[in-house]
C-alpha cells in the first residue's frame, strides 16, 4: 500500500487534501492562530462552518497568509456548511455570501448541507417550535445554482445516512461529491462507506480522534486498548494511528486542534503506513456513534421521532 496519501480525487475531478484542520469548537482568539500554524506546517484544507461562529477570525488569518505570501488562494481547499435555518432556497445564496464575506474569499472549494434537518428562518436553537420539515430537493437545487455560478466549486452534504444520500442521488442534477460524517476507528461507518464507494461519493471524516476535548461526548476513542497497542507497536501516538487508519480506509480526515505541537503531530501521517496485520486488528474495535444528533429528535414536532429514524437505522 502506498504511504503517501496527500489527496483524494472527487467525482468532479477536483482533489480534496487528505488531511484538513477542523475548526469546530476552536475558541475565539485561538482559531486564527491555529489556521496560520496549520498552513505553515503544510495543511492545505481548512474545514469551517457558519454555525461554528469563527469564520471571521479564520478569514483574517487567511488574508494575512495570502498577503504574506505563505500560500496562494488556489493552493488551499476551504470547506464550509449551510446551517439548518438557511435551508429555504432563497436563503441558501445569502448564507454562502455571508460565509464568503466572513472568510474574505470569492469562492468556496466545498459547500455542504450541514444536517438533513431544518429550522425556521431566523431561529437558532433546536426548540420544538423551531423545527420544521426539510425540503432537501429544493435546498439542493439552490446548492446546484451555487455550483453553476462558481461560488461553490464543489457541493455535498454532511450527516446523511445511506438512505438519505441515496434519495438525493436519485434526483440530483449535480451529484454530491462528499458526505462529511463522524468517522474514526470506534465508528467505522461500514454500511455507509460501502454505499458511498458504490456511488462515487467521498467520505470526509469529522471527529477522527473522537473529539476528546468535548466533555458531553464522553469519548475514549484514543484510549481503546487495541488502538493504543497498535500505536505502541508502530512507535506512533494513538491519534496518528487513528488518522492514518482513516487515510488507508480511503477517506479524508479533519482533526481539530489549536495546539501547535498537536497540529504538527496530526500532520505527520504521510511517510508511514499501518501494516495489514495491525490494520485488521483495528477492525475488531467495538463500534458506537458519538455524535448521535439527539437535539434533532422530538416526539411531536420533529420529522425524526427517534435517533434511529434520523440515521435510518445506521446507529
Amino acid at each position: 500500500m502506498a504511504t503517501e496519501i496527500v489527496s483524494f480525487v472527487l467525482i468532479n475531478k477536483t482533489k480534496i487534501p487528505s488531511v484538513g484542520l477542523g475548526t469546530w469548537q476552536s475558541e475565539p482568539g485561538l482559531v486564527g492562530q491555529a489556521v496560520s500554524a496549520a498552513v505553515k506546517v503544510g495543511y492545505r484544507h481548512i474545514d469551517c462552518a457558519q454555525v461554528y461562529g469563527n469564520e471571521k477570525e479564520i478569514g483574517l488569518a487567511l488574508k494575512k497568509l495570502f498577503e504574506d505570501g505563505v500560500v496562494k488562494r488556489e493552493d488551499l481547499w476551504i470547506t464550509s456548511k449551510l446551517w439548518c435555518n438557511n435551508h429555504a432556497p432563497e436563503d441558501v445564496t445569502l448564507a454562502l455570501n455571508s460565509t464568503l464575506s466572513d472568510l474574505q474569499l470569492e469562492y468556496i472549494d466545498l459547500y455542504l448541507i450541514h444536517w438533513p434537518a431544518r429550522l425556521k428562518a431566523g431561529t437558532s436553537g433546536f426548540k420544538p417550535e423551531n423545527l420544521i420539515p426539510t425540503d432537501i430537493p429544493a435546498t439542493w437545487k439552490a446548492m446546484e445554482a451555487l455550483y453553476d455560478c462558481g461560488k461553490a466549486r464543489t457541493i455535498g452534504v454532511s450527516n446523511f445516512s445511506s438512505k438519505k444520500l441515496g434519495d438525493l442521488l436519485d434526483y440530483a442534477r449535480v451529484p454530491p461529491a462528499v458526505n462529511q460524517v463522524e468517522c474514526h476507528p470506534s465508528w467505522q461507518q461500514t454500511k455507509l462507506r460501502e454505499f458511498c464507494k458504490s456511488k462515487g461519493v467521498h467520505i470526509s471524516g469529522y471527529s477522527p480522534l473522537g473529539s476528546p476535548g468535548t466533555k458531553w461526548l464522553k469519548s475514549n476513542v484514543l484510549e481503546h486498548p487495541i488502538l493504543t497497542s497498535v500505536a505502541d507497536k508502530l512507535g506512533k501516538t494513538p491519534a496518528q494511528v487513528a488518522l492514518r487508519w482513516g487515510l488507508q480506509m480511503g477517506h479524508s480526515v479533519l482533526p481539530k486542534s489549536t495546539n501547535e505541537a498537536r497540529i504538527k503531530e496530526n500532520f505527520a501521517v504521510f511517510d508511514w503506513s499501518i501494516p495489514d496485520d495491525l490494520f485488521v486488528e483495528l477492525s475488531k474495535i467495538e463500534q458506537a456513534r458519538l455524535v448521535r444528533g439527539d437535539f434533532l429528535v422530538n416526539d411531536t414536532t420533529s420529522e425524526y421521532k427517534s435517533v434511529e429514524e434520523l440515521w435510518d437505522g445506521e446507529i
